[in-house]
């Protein structure tokens, strides 16, 4: 049974009810965030923004108007804390301290004082300031290249119009029909919450990226999800059916049978597939031949520990963070990180936790001298850290403070020289020492690996693996800079090509060197995941992979039906070819093979 549709305000709109109308079948692509197949009828809740009258103020009605402002904080952070306990109720109370953030926000003196003193200073309407003072925020943050910072916005977004909406007292529900998909110009994680009570299918947004908190939210509840789908909410309407594949990104509406059958058979090869790959989540991934293959986790927030030990994750390989810069562009304090890493350490103890230093460019920090033109090729990465030493030395002690379990190791992003990895090092070991005769419990050095994400770090794959404990393959980006395509650039997509003969022969090589000078080798790009390079890259070597934790079961089970031997095989093979194709059809051929 579903819970009972109490008047918990969302901040969603009434949905509008628009008539079915029967065309053709048409098909969507968009950003498959949390996977899943969900068939069913579409139901378009359209978020809107409020218009407000713009009035004139004085002194008299100023002091009433910031009594409203006032009055629409509290009945927000109320809001918020009911939303919390559906929160813990459904998923524990892990994501509840995403609402717990946007109470801080809701009751920070700063922001309070700020908006209230400018409507008294200013005689400016509450929703004004409100709008003036968030979006100062919300254009760094939709200004940012990295889709991270690009998915805070929504957030921030969200509190900004809980607040506007409030101050007008309106009542807003989240009741709809049950078992429906529900397609938004934008959703967020209160959404989710509140509406996940109706027993929904799926979600497709106009908006979105698959870092968002509605992503993580939706793949802890299991339900699928497609973001960034352009206009979709506009194009679709209540009552048309639908199917969506949260695993391809592909939405279809108006399916016709035969798509639909193809789809429903699909779903049902899918579940038991899950069903079979859930049973080998809890074992030890082993080959065919009994070789151990270890699998870690790629994270954005502590929030998605709970979830590493049932997916199978023996640890977390890459700890994103540049998550932790609160409002999206203002640089963490060490106290601050220190707890949040102490907490993290604690709750995987004695697993192991990667956390890559801050990967940012100088489009998130709010005091960047510049603005520059491709921030890919710029100011980003362990440049920034090297070049303003108070952030790089505030999260190296934190980092070290926090590691009482001895389960934390550091992750330098964007390394194209030794030096780079020597000055890290050296400020390690500087540290350390302080902390080793200030801290009354023991605290244990962080190992050092180094992220090999540039074609300047494969040249100098030798010296490298000699003076850190570990690698990291970031295939995303070391794609992206040996092919000089964007990879989120549309125009240029198709070029984009992980099984590229120049990526594949990279891989090998760097692998290859670690072991032979003894350094773990690891891979965390998207790449890990791929069924098609998993006994090519086995085949180079690799042993260790950091992967999205829902993809582990899956790839464990894969696992178990390859010897070594036979990926060695495959792997020779592969490094002969001079093009993606003829690369893709022998991985290809060797799947249907096993």
């Amino acid at each position: 049974m579903p819970e009972n549709k109490e008047q918990l305000n969302s901040g969603c709109e009434t949905p509008k009810e628009e008539p079915t109308v029967k065309s053709t079948e048409t098909t969507y692509t968009g950003i498959g965030a949390s996977r899943g197949i969900a068939v069913g009828e579409c139901y378009s809740f359209v978020k809107e923004e409020s218009n407000h009258e713009i009035r004139e103020l004085n002194d008299k009605n100023t002091g009433e108007e910031i009594e409203r402002f006032l009055s629409a904080l509290h009945r927000s952070a109320h809001e918020l804390k009911k939303i919390e306990q559906v929160t813990i109720r459904k998923l524990g109370k892990g994501y509840s301290n995403l609402f717990e953030a946007q109470i801080m926000i809701l009751q920070d003196p700063v922001l309070i004082d700020a908006i209230a003193g400018r409507i008294q200073s200013e005689h400016k309407p509450a929703h004004l300031v409100i709008e003036e003072e968030f979006d100062q925020y919300l254009e760094k943050f939709k200004n940012s290249d990295d889709l991270i910072f690009q998915d805070r916005a929504d957030d921030l977004h969200d509190i900004k119009n809980r607040i506007i909406r409030n101050l007008h007292v309106r009542k807003l529900h989240s009741w709809i029909p049950e078992g429906v998909i529900v397609a938004s110009n934008t959703l967020s994680p209160a959404d989710i919450i509140l509406l996940s009570r109706s027993n929904i299918k799926g979600f497709i947004t106009d908006t979105g990226g698959k870092t968002s908190h509605i992503a993580l939210i939706c793949r802890s509840l299991n339900i699928p999800i497609i973001v960034g789908l352009g206009n979709i909410s506009q194009k679709v309407s209540t009552g048309m059916p639908m199917i969506i594949d949260g695993t391809t990104g592909t939405v279809i509406t108006n399916p016709e049978e035969e798509t639909l059958a193809r789809y429903l058979r699909k779903n049902e090869e899918a579940q038991k597939s899950d069903a079979d790959s859930s049973l080998m989540a809890a074992l030890p991934a082993t080959t065919k031949c009994g070789v151990r293959i270890t699998f870690y986790a790629n994270i954005d927030f502590k929030e998605e520990l709970q979830a590493l030990t049932a997916a199978g994750a023996e640890g977390v390989g890459l700890f994103r963070s540049e998550n932790l810069f609160t409002e999206g562009t203002k640089v963490p304090k060490e106290s601050e990180q220190y707890h949040y890493y102490r907490e993290m350490a604690e709750e995987i103890a004695p697993m192991p936790l990667d956390i890559r230093l801050f990967d940012i460019g100088g489009d998130k920090l709010m005091y960047s001298p510049v603005k520059e033109q491709n921030p890919n090729l710029g100011w980003r990465g362990i440049r920034i850290l090297i070049d303003l030493p108070e952030i790089l030395d505030a999260q190296i002690r934190a980092v070290i403070r926090a590691n009482v379990h001895g389960n934390l190791d550091i992750l330098i992003p964007m390394i194209i020289s030794v030096d780079e990895v020597l000055k890290v090092r050296a400020i390690v070991d500087r540290h350390y020492a302080e902390l080793s005769s200030e801290c009354n419990s023991q605290v244990e050095k962080p190992g050092i690996g180094a992220m090999i994400e540039v074609p300047a770090a494969v040249e100098l794959i030798d010296e490298i693996t000699r003076c850190v404990d570990f690698i990291s393959i970031g295939t995303n980006d070391l794609t992206q800079y040996t092919l000089a395509v964007d990879r989120n650039n549309v125009i240029v997509q198709d070029l984009f090509e992980k099984f590229h003969p120049a990526i594949v022969r990279q891989l090998h090589r760097v692998i290859a060197v670690a072991h032979k000078n003894h350094c773990k080798a690891m891979i965390c790009g998207d790449m890990g995941s791929d069924h098609l390079a998993l006994p090519f890259l086995l085949g180079c070597g690799l042993r260790k992979f950091s992967v999205v934790a829902s993809d582990i079961p899956k790839l464990k089970s894969l696992v178990s039906r390859y010897s070594i031997a036979e990926t060695e095989a495959l792997a020779r093979e592969c490094l002969t070819f001079g093009s993606s194709a003829e690369i893709k059809a022998c991985m290809e051929a060797f799947e249907a093979a096993h």
